[in-house]
């Protein structure tokens, strides 16, 4: 269902264009702070409007979109590419971003120092 007026909850429309798994994650992320609307944190029940940037933080990575179009109810991927334009940097392949947690088996606990250079590698 493509809406062309009014508005619709972040939480709904962020699960509809098919950027989180689920509405209940979709609504998690918004208190978690990991929803950003216009570079400002976001409630759940946030009113969304075409143009509005929405920024979603999802394992470590930020992905950047426009909202192009409203939509409340889940739409498939083609329809879902319609709603939003992607202006974030591209996804790294998900071997980069795994190996920069990985220890050597048997190397024990990590240490303080450790643990703060692993952050700074997940986390830039």
């Amino acid at each position: 269902m493509v809406e062309d007026e009014g508005s619709v909850r972040v939480d709904s429309w962020i699960w509809s264009v098919r950027l989180t798994r689920t509405r209940a994650l979709a609504a998690a992320a918004c208190r978690a702070g990991h929803v950003r609307v216009n570079g400002e944190r976001v409630k759940p029940a946030q009113a969304l409007k075409p143009g509005d940037e929405v920024r979603v933080r999802q394992e470590g990575f930020e992905r950047v979109v426009v909202v192009k179009r409203l939509v409340r109810k889940r739409v498939g991927a083609a329809v879902a590419a319609e709603c939003l334009v992607e202006t974030g940097p591209p996804r790294p392949p998900r071997e980069l971003s795994a190996a920069a947690g990985e220890r050597d088996r048997g190397a024990g606990r990590p240490t303080k120092r450790d643990r703060r250079e692993l952050d700074q590698l997940r986390h830039g």
